[in-house]
Parts: structure tokens; C-alpha cells; sequence
């Protein structure tokens, strides 16, 4: 079901329930919760006690563990832009041999399994070139 003004949110659990599908009983689908929309005060400080807790700034929506493998997943809308924080966490997660992909779409998600290797019960569509 797609809900106005929520399309990352919506991409989000549409990927996670095809994921679950796609890939082998034992992986792990994980989202962290790392942002507290509360504004004002009160949700500052609720952040504040997060970041003590291990949140880390621009950590990816989807963290898929499977078979020895780990693929970190950012979910965006058509024309969303990565922030500098995110694109930080990429640089360091793929610094470190980790898998990380940008996805737009479901096809996104699973192009980006079969990128890194991961055995899926689903073929991908077929990648087209960038014009």
C-alpha cells in the first residue's frame, strides 16, 4: 500500500517483503532505527541518548547479512540525494570490503544482491546502461 508523502518508507517495506522472498530463510534483513523524528528539545535529547547508545550518523536503512556476506542497503526516492553523512558511511563501509548499494527501486534491490554475490531464489530484471 503506497501512503502519501512516504515513498522511501513505502520503497522500504516493499524491498524488505521481496527480500524476504528472494533470499535464503537464514538472512538477516535488518533496519536500524537511527533518527528520531521528534523535533524541538525533547527529541534532541532522545538523539543525544541514541548516539551514546552506538547510533551512528548516516548508517544505511537495510543492513542484509547472508551466507557470510553483508550488503548494506540506502533506500531513496527517484529524486533522492545521499546526505554527506551517508555518503560518508558509504565511503567506509565499502573502504572496509562491505557491500553498498543506493536503491531507487525493487529492481534496485535485487540488482544490487546479485551485484554482491548474494544467491537469491529471484532473477533480477535486466540492468539497462545509463543513457
Amino acid at each position: 500500500m503506497m501512503r502519501r508523502g512516504t515513498p522511501e518508507a513505502d520503497l522500504q517495506r516493499a524491498v524488505v517483503q521481496a527480500l524476504r522472498i528472494a533470499l535464503p530463510r537464514s538472512a538477516i534483513i535488518h533496519h536500524c532505527a537511527n533518527e528520531v523524528t521528534e523535533a524541538g528539545p525533547r527529541g534532541a535529547k532522545r538523539q543525544a541518548i541514541l548516539v551514546g547508545m552506538g547510533v551512528h550518523a548516516g548508517f544505511a536503512d537495510l543492513m542484509v547479512i547472508c551466507d557470510g556476506r553483508v550488503l548494506f542497503l540506502e533506500l531513496k526516492a527517484p529524486k533522492g540525494r545521499l546526505r554527506p553523512e551517508q555518503e560518508a558511511f558509504r565511503d567506509a563501509v565499502k573502504a572496509q570490503g562491505f557491500g553498498w548499494a543506493l536503491v531507487r527501486s525493487l529492481d534496485d534491490a535485487l540488482g544490487a544482491l546479485a551485484d554482491h554475490g548474494f544467491t537469491t531464489r529471484i532473477a533480477p530484471a535486466p540492468r539497462r546502461s545509463a543513457p
